[in-house]
């Protein structure tokens, strides 16, 4: 019972979300990639409005985009972790970095598929 009141203690799930806050407030400063893809995210918005008229497909539009910013946040994370430890050049550093914008990439690719097909359909 104690470890319950733990989990839904107020000020644990403050200290959490003020993480959360401050991670993303760090992205919107800092990271550009994560910079152009808010602004993709926002214009991805409004044309999911004016171009469909089914909620539901609005939904699956904007949450496309909104998943490459997730995808971009876990890839930043990396990056930040791996420069943590070295910036010095190392293969398996290359790969974790290679791996994490291979994420993004696969993101994108498939949040472009999905206005596709809904669009085009």
């Amino acid at each position: 019972m104690n470890r319950l009141i733990i989990l839904i203690n107020p000020l644990v799930l403050m200290r959490a979300f003020m993480h959360s806050f401050h991670g993303l407030s760090y992205a919107v400063k800092n990271e550009r990639a994560f910079q152009q893809e808010l602004v993709v995210l926002v214009v991805a918005t409004v044309a999911a409005f004016v171009l469909s008229e089914s909620g539901i497909e609005r939904v699956i539009l904007i949450g496309s985009v909104a998943g490459v910013l997730i995808v971009e946040l876990i890839n930043s994370a990396i990056e930040s972790v791996v420069d943590r430890i070295g910036l010095s050049s190392n293969a398996m550093s290359k790969r974790a970095k290679d791996l994490g914008s291979a994420a993004v990439l696969i993101s994108l690719v498939t949040a472009v598929a999905i206005w596709i097909v809904i669009l085009v359909d």
